[in-house]
Order: C-alpha cells, then sequence, then structure tokens
C-alpha cells in the first residue's frame, strides 16, 4: 500500500495570526505568547515578544495552548518564509568518545546561540513590540504569567 503523505492539521478557529495564547506545558508553561503563523508540520510559530516576557521564537504543538481573545495587530510584522521547520532543527551532536571526563562534563564548552537566530529574533520583537505598545497594558499582560488559584476551573472561565 501506498503511505499518504502527512497533511497540515487545520488550525482551530480561535487560533489567529496575532491572538494571544497561553502555553500549558513545557519549559514556558504560564507565558502568554503572541502567534505568527502555522508552520508546515502544523506547529504554530509563536514568540513572547522575548524583550517583553523572555520567550523566543518557537515551535508549538496546538494542542498545548489555550487562545485567548487579546488580539495584537500584525500587519506592520514580516513573519519570513525562511522562519520554516527547517530553522529550528537542532544541529547534529558530535559523537561522545565515552571518556569519564566527557560523561561528567568537564571542560565543556557552552553552546553559543546563533548570531543569525539572535538577530531574526530581535527584528521581530521589535515589529511585535511596536504594536503592543499601541495598546494600553498589553505589555504587561503579556509579561504576566497565567496560573489558577484553589476552587479555579478552567472550564468555567472565558479567555
Amino acid at each position: 500500500a501506498v503511505r499518504k503523505s502527512q497533511n497540515t492539521p487545520s488550525l482551530r478557529k480561535s487560533i489567529t495570526p496575532g491572538t494571544v495564547l497561553i502555553l500549558l506545558a513545557g519549559r514556558f508553561r504560564g507565558k502568554r505568547v503572541v502567534f505568527l503563523k502555522q508552520l508546515k508540520s502544523g506547529l504554530l510559530l509563536v514568540t513572547g515578544p522575548f524583550k517583553i516576557n523572555g520567550v523566543p521564537l518557537r515551535r508549538v504543538n496546538q494542542a498545548y495552548v489555550i487562545a485567548t481573545s487579546t488580539k495584537v495587530d500584525l500587519s506592520g510584522v514580516d513573519v519570513d518564509a525562511k522562519f520554516d521547520d527547517a530553522y529550528f532543527k537542532r544541529e547534529a551532536q558530535p559523537k561522545m568518545k565515552g571518556t569519564e571526563e566527557e560523561f561528567f562534563g568537564e571542560n565543556a564548552q557552552k553552546k553559543e546561540h546563533p548570531a543569525h537566530k539572535i538577530a531574526d529574533q530581535k527584528v521581530i520583537d521589535k515589529s511585535i513590540a511596536a504594536a503592543v505598545a499601541k495598546t494600553p497594558y498589553l505589555a504587561s499582560y503579556l509579561a504576566s504569567n497565567f496560573s489558577l488559584s484553589n476552587g479555579q476551573a478552567p472550564h468555567t472561565l472565558k479567555f
């Protein structure tokens, strides 16, 4: 049997470019981020912006986000075609020799973040921060973390 090619999952109706999303899992759980676009793989491209809440450009599965009714105007933001799944692919790690120093991380260098990715982040952040600044309190809203207190049920909240 011939295997079908994988189709991009359909995007939830509540998620449109500029929608503020709440991340539910991972390193940045509880953070509010701005949705930029859907990638070929079906993952969502989001950013904090990094300058506001420390969330860089990253891919997120839409199953792990809550869409809010808050929107950011992305008309002045140019999300390039270069932001695809290959852009986020990790570099291949060199094989370890199995020595004791290697295992315990002695004399290991800290990996630097690629300069081109830092520059891309700054370009995107600058345009989104300008759009965020137009709306009062939006920057502090994005900077604040989402959490539930005792007795709060997420299905009863209106986002």
